[in-house]
C-alpha cells in the first residue's frame, strides 16, 4: 500500500479476522476539509480500502479482483483531530458481489460515519 491512496492518508491496518477488518486513520491536513474537520471523501477512501481488502482475503486473489462498484455513507458527526478508527463487516458474501457494513468513530466509540462498500468479485485478464 506504500506510495498509494491509502499511505497518503495515512491509513493503516489493525487487525484482520474472518469477515472483519478494522483499520486506523489519523484526522491531519491531509484528511482535513477547509474549515478543519475531517472530509468524508477521506472517510470514504478509508470505508473502501478496508472493504477492498476484506474481499480480497476471502477471494483466491491469484484469480479473482475485487473493485469497489458502490460506496454510500451518512457522516453523522465530525472530528478536528484524533485518530477514527474503522470496522469493516461482511454482510453478503456472494460468487459476484460482496456487501460490507463499515462504521467509522473516534476513540470513545462515537459514530463518526457509516458506510455501505459494494465489491464486485471480477476474473482477472491474464
Amino acid at each position: 500500500m506504500k506510495d498509494s491512496l491509502i499511505s497518503n492518508l495515512g491509513i493503516k491496518i489493525e487487525s484482520i479476522d474472518d469477515g472483519e477488518v478494522t483499520a486506523s486513520m489519523p484526522v491531519s491536513e491531509k484528511t482535513m476539509r477547509p474549515g478543519g474537520i475531517l472530509h468524508g471523501g477521506a472517510s470514504l477512501a478509508l470505508a473502501e480500502t478496508i472493504a477492498g481488502l476484506g474481499s480480497i482475503l476471502i477471494i483466491d486473489a491469484t484469480e479473482y479482483d475485487a473493485r469497489g462498484i458502490q460506496v454510500t455513507a451518512n457522516h453523522v458527526g465530525g472530528m478536528t483531530e484524533g485518530t477514527v478508527l474503522a470496522t469493516a463487516k461482511i454482510v453478503h458474501q456472494g460468487k459476484q458481489t460482496h456487501i460490507w457494513n463499515v462504521d467509522i468513530t473516534n476513540k470513545e466509540g462515537k459514530l463518526i460515519s457509516t458506510a455501505r462498500v459494494t465489491n464486485m468479485i471480477i476474473k482477472k485478464n491474464d
